[in-house]
């Protein structure tokens, strides 16, 4: 259920720099369940499987789960955060919020067309994610195609 958030009047785009500071937050966080995952699938196809050391890795269909498994891993970490308060850890530190354009929470084909074309954003040289600077709203390619659009919150007051 999406759930509409406060503050909408003293919110505004976020720019490249801040959007680009949540993501390397969020790359390092995501290379660590990357890694996690990893050890999983090769204690399973090791252990669970009961594969020779040599043979790990060396099927193509080992390799295609892993590459799907950390595919999906961080669609769903994406997806728990953007979906709950608009916030991954990395966009928290950031004061960055993703919401719809009418200031709701998003839903998860919302999160997911935004997962799938930010890597067509990174594949396309970082290009999607560029287009910021020349976007009077300042969207994204992601912001685009799925109707959200990033924000900057306000500093809390103490």
């Amino acid at each position: 259920m999406q759930r509409r958030f406060n503050q909408l009047d003293d919110v505004w785009p976020a720019g490249l720099a801040r959007r680009l500071g949540g993501m390397l937050y969020d790359g390092f966080l995501v290379a660590a369940i990357w890694i996690a995952l990893t050890v999983l699938h090769v204690a399973f196809v090791r252990y669970g499987l009961g594969m020779g050391a040599e043979e790990v890795g060396a099927d193509t269909a080992q390799r295609l789960t892993l590459q799907l498994l950390l595919l999906v891993g961080a669609y769903v970490f994406f997806a728990f955060f953007w979906t709950r308060s608009g916030m991954t850890l990395g966009m928290q530190a950031w004061r960055l919020r993703v919401q719809t354009r009418d200031g709701h929470s998003i839903t998860l084909a919302q999160s997911l067309v935004r997962y799938l074309v930010a890597w067509l954003s990174l594949a396309a040289f970082g290009l999607g994610y560029f287009w910021v600077l020349f976007d009077s709203e300042r969207r994204s390619w992601p912001d685009l195609v799925s109707g959200t659009r990033v924000v900057v919150l306000p500093k809390t007051r103490r």
